[in-house]
């Protein structure tokens, strides 16, 4: 290529050898997985009992909190980005905390707030509802993991977006709730979108919160992180050859965000 052709001139070794190393960083764990899973019995493993179970536990956990972040999350979003109220600081920032809390901790919070004798764990347990090692405490810890990405993402969408057409149909004469369903929705429906692939992706990974809030239990709690991390102590093959269906999934979910994130803009 001329320099003509490259007017920046060569890229500096100082970035390109760190970024290099990144990219390796990134990559060759990716590759050494592929490389190293027992194709051979691959099928066997997956069509196993636990692995079936495991499968639908993390399948049903993951569409739940997709429907909770859309029906509660989008509310919440809408709230920060178009109400100016007191606290709206503090509850943005309060939204962002799961985002950086370690998920053994979030499981702890939950155990707090809702186990046995928790705040509100106690009085549901005098009521005669218990949700600790649960298949619904499996569906809590993910929705209150992946939550934060879904609000954050349409909260950005609709800030992008602006208010200006939100006042042009209040100056037709729709209402605030007409204006948020024909209107506001609508604009932001791509980051409605990539704020569920993020909440689903982020819910399928989900492992200490719920470890610690549901348990391991095998056909209740048992999603597929947590029986990953079971065989990785007996059966290490069995391990990465579980851990490719999971990678698989990402794959997908990253493909499917391609135009978001696989796109030179």
């Amino acid at each position: 290529m001329t320099r003509s052709a490259r007017p920046l001139g060569r890229p500096p070794l100082v970035l390109v050898v760190p970024g290099t190393l990144a990219a390796a960083l990134l990559v060759l764990p990716l590759v050494t997985l592929v490389l190293d899973t027992p194709w051979g019995s691959f099928w066997d493993e997956v069509r196993t009992q636990a692995v079936r179970d495991a499968l639908r536990i993390t399948a049903l956990a993951s569409a739940v909190t997709v429907v909770a972040c859309l029906v509660l999350g989008t509310p919440l979003a809408w709230l920060l980005a178009r109400v100016d109220f007191p606290g709206r600081s503090v509850l943005r920032a309060a939204v962002a905390v799961p985002l950086v809390l370690p998920p053994v901790v979030a499981g702890v919070a939950l155990v707090t707030a809702l186990g046995r004798h928790g705040v509100v764990g106690g009085l549901l347990r005098d009521a005669g509802l218990t949700i600790p090692y649960t298949t619904t405490a499996v569906v809590i810890a993910h929705t209150f993991v992946s939550m934060p990405f879904y609000v954050l993402s349409v909260e950005g969408a609709l800030r992008a977006g602006g208010e200006q057409y939100d006042v042009v149909a209040a100056t037709l004469g729709a209402d605030r709730w007409t204006t948020f369903r024909r209107v506001t929705l609508p604009l932001a429906m791509p980051g409605v979108m990539a704020g569920a692939m993020l909440a689903w992706a982020r819910s399928l990974g989900e492992f200490g919160a719920t470890i610690t809030f549901a348990g391991n239990y095998p056909g209740t709690t048992q999603t597929m992180p947590s029986l990953i991390y079971g065989a990785l102590q007996a059966d290490p093959p069995g391990a990465r050859t579980l851990s490719m269906v999971l990678l698989v999934v990402s794959l997908a979910i990253l493909a499917a965000l391609r135009n978001r994130w696989l796109t030179t803009p």
